[in-house]
C-alpha cells in the first residue's frame, strides 16, 4: 500500500470556465451511490476514486465489489484514499481491493514525527470514469449517508458531470495521485469527449490546497459580493472568515435574499455548531435569514448566488482552507440554479427559522457554550497562524 506525502502542498493553476458540460445534482444515498455504481461498472478504460471518508459497511462492500469487477474486466482502478478518513475502513477490506488488483494510495499517512503536518488532510470526493463521467460532492463511502434505495443519517449532494470540464478533474486527480506515489499510466480523454455539447452548461473546477491561499474561498466571496437577487448557502460546518461575514452582511444590507440553511441539533460536531452561532444575532440584524435544518444531520455544502451555484467538499470554515484539500464544480446555468433552489426551498420547509427576538431571549446556557466554543475558535485560529 503506497502512502507517501510530500511536504507541503504546491498551488493549483486555477482551471478555465468550459461551456458544454451537463450537470446533475444527486440527492442521498437513492441518487448518488446507484448513479456511481453504474459509472463503475459500464467503465471499461479507468475508474479514478479520491475519498476522504471511507468506512466498512454495506455501502463500501458494494462498491468494493463493484472496484473488483472492473478490474476482472480489464479496467484499471486507482483508489486515492484519505489516511486519517479511511482509518475506519477494515484490515480485511484493504486486503480484499488490494487481492483483487485494485491500487490502492493513502495520502499523508499519519507518523508522529510530523507533528503538525498530519493536520493536512484530502477532504476531496470524486470519481472519474474513462473520462465519460465525473461525479463531485461532499460524501463519502459510508452507510450514514444512506443505501442505495434511501436516505440515511446524513443529508447530502454529489453532483454528476458530463463535458469537457471532465479534463481537469482527471488532471486534478492525477496530479495528487503523482505526489502520493509514481505517475500511472493512464489513457488518455477520448476525443470525442473534449467538444463542447450543443446547449450545454458553463462550468468550472475548482480546487483548494492546505497551507495555500484559498481560491475556493475568494470565489465564494466575490460571487456573494457581486450578487443582486439571492445568496443561499447550506452548510455543514459554518465558522466563517470575518471578510466572509461581512460580504453576508452587507449583501443582505442592500436588499439580496441571504439564506443561511445550518445544521440543528443532529450533528457530529456540536462544537463547531455552537462556534457557528456566535454570528447568529449579528447576522440577524442585519437581515440575513437563518434556519437549522431539523430532520437529519445536514452535511451539504451548497452555495446559490444568483445563478451561480457551487457544490463540493468545502466546508465554510477556516479550518478547512487552512488544512485541506478541496475540490467544489462551479456551475453558471440557470436551469441547474432553479434545480439547487428548488431543493434549498424545499428543505428549509423542514428547517427551524431563528428569529431575532426570540435569539436574544435564548438561555443562558446556550450563550455560554457559545462563548465557550468561540473561545476555542479563536484559539485555534491564532495557533494555525
Amino acid at each position: 500500500m503506497a502512502g507517501q506525502q510530500q511536504g507541503a502542498a504546491v498551488g493549483v493553476v486555477p482551471a478555465p470556465w468550459r461551456a458544454g458540460n451537463r450537470f446533475v445534482l444527486l440527492e442521498d444515498g437513492a441518487g448518488y451511490f446507484p448513479a456511481m455504481l453504474r459509472a463503475i461498472e459500464v467503465a471499461q478504460h479507468c475508474v479514478l476514486l479520491e475519498m476522504y471518508l471511507v468506512e466498512s459497511g454495506a455501502v463500501a462492500t458494494q462498491f468494493i465489489e463493484a472496484f473488483a469487477a472492473a478490474v476482472q474486466r480489464g479496467v484499471r482502478v486507482c483508489l486515492l484514499l484519505d489516511a486519517f478518513g479511511a482509518m475506519g475502513l477494515s484490515r480485511a477490506d484493504r486486503r480484499r481491493l488490494l487481492a483483487a488488483g485494485v491500487e490502492l494510495r493513502f495520502y499523508n499517512p499519519l507518523r508522529l514525527v510530523r507533528r503538525f503536518s498530519n493536520l493536512m488532510r484530502d477532504h476531496r470526493k470524486l470519481l472519474v470514469c474513462d473520462g465519460r463521467v465525473a461525479f463531485v460532492g461532499g460524501v463519502g463511502l459510508t452507510d450514514d449517508f444512506g443505501t442505495f434505495t434511501a436516505g440515511g443519517r446524513w443529508h447530502d449532494f454529489m453532483v454528476s458531470i458530463e463535458g469537457p470540464v471532465l479534463a481537469d478533474w482527471q488532471e486534478a486527480f492525477l496530479a495528487t495521485w503523482r505526489r502520493c506515489g509514481a505517475l500511472p499510466d493512464l489513457p488518455d480523454l477520448p476525443e470525442a469527449l473534449a467538444l463542447a455539447a450543443s446547449g450545454g452548461a458553463l462550468g468550472r473546477a475548482i480546487l483548494s490546497e492546505a497551507r495555500a491561499h484559498s481560491r475556493l474561498a475568494n470565489s465564494v466571496v466575490q460571487r456573494i459580493e457581486a450578487a443582486a437577487q439571492r445568496v443561499w448557502i447550506m452548510s455543514a460546518y459554518f465558522v466563517p472568515s470575518r471578510r466572509f461575514r461581512r460580504a453576508l452582511r452587507s449583501a443582505a444590507r442592500r436588499g439580496v435574499d441571504v439564506r443561511l440553511l445550518l445544521p440543528g441539533a443532529r450533528t457530529d460536531h456540536p462544537w463547531v455548531r455552537q462556534a457557528s452561532r456566535r454570528f447568529y444575532g449579528k447576522m440577524l440584524r442585519s437581515g440575513v435569514q437563518i434556519f437549522e435544518y431539523q430532520p437529519r444531520m445536514l452535511h451539504a455544502k451548497l452555495v446559490l448566488c444568483d445563478d451561480w451555484l457551487s457544490v463540493g467538499s468545502s466546508n465554510l470554515d477556516r479550518w478547512s482552507f487552512r488544512w485541506n484539500l478541496e475540490a467544489n464544480q462551479e456551475i453558471d446555468d440557470a436551469g441547474v440554479s432553479a434545480a439547487a433552489a428548488a431543493i434549498f426551498s424545499r428543505d428549509i420547509g423542514s428547517s427551524r427559522a431563528m428569529n431575532r427576538h426570540h435569539w436574544r431571549q435564548r438561555a443562558w446556557v446556550d450563550r455560554l457554550r457559545e462563548n465557550i466554543a468561540g473561545a476555542i475558535d479563536r484559539a485555534l485560529d491564532r495557533w494555525r497562524h
